[in-house]
């Protein structure tokens, strides 16, 4: 290990699925009113982060074709350096490599939970103790999905995506489906024929829904599902809708986030493995289940406990 490297750290990233996907209308600053409920997954990417003496900040980020000052994983870097006490900025330094494991424009979080845990593990092995509402804050300015990965919970969320309250969601598991389409959110949301007219719905009644949901034994939240983007997600990319029809001989199966990725819920991990294993050839998956505290501070919870 190179002299000006301290200390190694290795984190994961985990990805998301929106179960539920409402698009209530425009804002007057061009942004979009949305309800979502994030379910977070205990399969996704993995960062190591080495710390540096010499004040520089460097990102592998392997085949990942995006540019150094385009990568969240950098940019979140050095808005956490910033942050950092002005006698510590030019010493504060970062040898970071990102395992890539999750597909590129896949509407599951994968650039976004990396600026997370990037934001998480730096502040942690850069000892600046911001709170988790400060890391939320900065995460916001790096993506509106950013924040419920820093706050690391399962969640309902409403506004941009950034007012978010802890939900528990029943024990699933999933197969999640990419053709290798990679969409573009701001292609999506600027869309003319994007729906955005949806009904609000409350909390309350999301969980009275997921209350009968557990009494009945359903494997679905037959009220509130859905995803507004999809019907143009699937017009503009006809293999995410080939993919869908596919997944739907086993479970119901819906669009997350802006896609590309499709999902569908199984009871168990033994039926998710069982439909994967059929998965056509063209296609990729992964199956995971869904966790209420995200693996990233489960991971620095144990690094915290272990000292």
């Amino acid at each position: 290990m190179p002299p000006f490297c301290l200390m190694l750290l290795t984190l994961p990233a985990p990805a998301k699925l929106n179960l539920i996907l409402r698009i209530l209308g425009r804002r007057p600053d061009g942004y979009h009113e949305l309800q979502t409920l994030f379910q977070l997954l205990d399969f996704g990417d993995l960062l190591e982060f080495s710390e540096r003496s010499d004040g520089i900040v460097s990102v592998d980020a392997g085949q990942l074709d995006v540019a150094e000052e385009d990568n969240l994983v950098y940019r979140a870097a050095q808005l956490l350096r910033k942050q950092a006490e002005p006698d510590r900025q030019n010493s504060l330094g970062a040898s970071i490599r990102l395992i890539k494991k999750l597909p590129h424009g896949g509407g599951i979080g994968g650039g976004s939970s990396d600026a997370a845990t990037t934001l998480l593990g730096l502040n942690h092995l850069w000892q600046c103790n911001l709170s988790i509402d400060k890391l939320a804050e900065l995460g916001r300015q790096l993506g509106a999905d950013v924040p419920v990965f820093v706050r690391g919970r399962t969640a309902w969320a409403e506004g941009v995506g950034e007012k978010l309250t802890p939900i528990t969601t029943e024990q699933r598991h999933y197969l999640v489906v990419s053709t290798g389409c990679e969409v573009s959110t701001a292609k999506i949301f600027r869309d003319s024929r994007l729906t955005r007219d949806s009904v609000a719905i409350t909390l309350a009644a999301l969980r009275e829904e997921q209350a009968n949901e557990m009494r009945l034994g359903s494997e679905k939240l037959e009220t509130f599902s859905g995803n507004d983007c999809q019907p143009l997600v699937e017009k503009l990319y006809p293999e995410i809708r080939d993919a869908r029809e596919w997944l739907e001989q086993f479970a119901p199966a819906q669009l997350t986030g802006t896609g590309g990725c499709i999902f569908a819920a199984f009871p168990t991990a033994e039926a998710a493995i069982e439909a994967h294993a059929k998965l056509p050839e063209a296609w990729q998956g992964f199956t995971a289940a869904g966790v209420l505290v995200s693996p990233t501070h489960q991971a620095l919870a144990k690094i915290s406990s272990d000292f």
